[in-house]
């Protein structure tokens, strides 16, 4: 489940303080170890970072547009798409760009049993593009329109194409209007800087962070644990094995070579 979105500059909510443990229990708390709050954390992590490649791509992301001036795509509650400017960035590096209001997120899924990507908006209808280029989010359903291939940039790493299913691209045209904003279509026909974006999104719905803290998460398990799932105290030597068998996945082999150590050693 998505949850609400946070943007640089929110106050945060006040989290309660835990109390501190017995340094020889090693995290334990009044009513038992205190081991979860890594594993929180990788649902909680709502900071933001670049999608890498093509299968990275999902949950809440931040379109950044090849623009001088960086900018993303945005839509507001009439469905009109447009290019707004990039509050949250360092020295306008779009590789470190994060949204600063909800109208510049979308949702990236896959369609179900396919390559092809959907962009739901923040008004919960999907991004579009028409026979003619122009953009738009006013549909709740999915049709060919609302379609889209994402392709890797071949000679750019970290950047993106993002293809309707004509076969046009999406690209940014500068306003031939003074002062105005840039204008954003879907009907170029080749590949160009005009064309290639960065994707921002939630680091805690790529992969390969997720699955890099759900493994730290799996080590954060206190000495007391472990002498209470053996059955005695540990060397040190034993607690690192322990902790390294969770990690690659025969913790509970471990566990029992160790238990039947004990019997060995209490009956021999």
């Amino acid at each position: 489940m998505v949850k609400p979105l946070s943007f640089k500059g929110d106050k945060k909510p006040k989290k309660r303080k835990r109390v501190e443990a017995d340094p020889s229990a090693e995290n334990a708390g009044p009513s038992g170890p205190v081991v979860a709050t890594t594993a929180d954390n990788v649902e909680n992590d709502d900071t933001w970072v670049s999608a890498d490649a093509v299968g990275d791509i999902q949950g809440p992301i931040l379109f950044v547009l090849p623009t001088e001036t960086p900018t993303c795509l945005a839509c507001d509650a009439n469905g009109k798409v447009f290019t707004d400017p990039i509050v949250n960035i360092i020295d306008g590096n779009p590789a470190s760009a994060e949204p600063h209001d909800v109208r510049q997120v979308w949702i990236a899924n896959r369609i179900h049993g396919t390559e092809y990507f959907r962009f739901k908006g923040r008004y919960g209808k999907y991004l579009s593009c028409d026979q003619y280029g122009i953009l738009s989010a006013t549909s709740e359903a999915i049709s060919a329109l609302e379609t889209w291939t994402v392709i890797a940039t071949a000679d750019t790493p970290g950047t993106f194409q993002i293809q309707t299913q004509k076969d046009t691209f999406l690209t940014i045209k500068e306003s031939s209007k003074a002062n105005s904003s840039p204008e954003v279509r879907g009907d170029a026909t080749d590949i160009s800087f005009d064309t290639t974006l960065r994707i921002r999104m939630q680091a805690r719905f790529k992969p390969r962070i997720k699955a890099t803290k759900e493994e730290k998460a799996k080590e954060k398990i206190s000495r007391k644990e472990l002498e209470e799932a053996v059955g005695r105290r540990l060397n040190e030597d034993e607690v690192r094995t322990l902790k390294k068998a969770r990690r690659e996945g025969d913790y509970h082999e471990q566990l029992l070579d160790l238990k039947t150590k004990n019997k060995h050693d209490k009956y021999g």
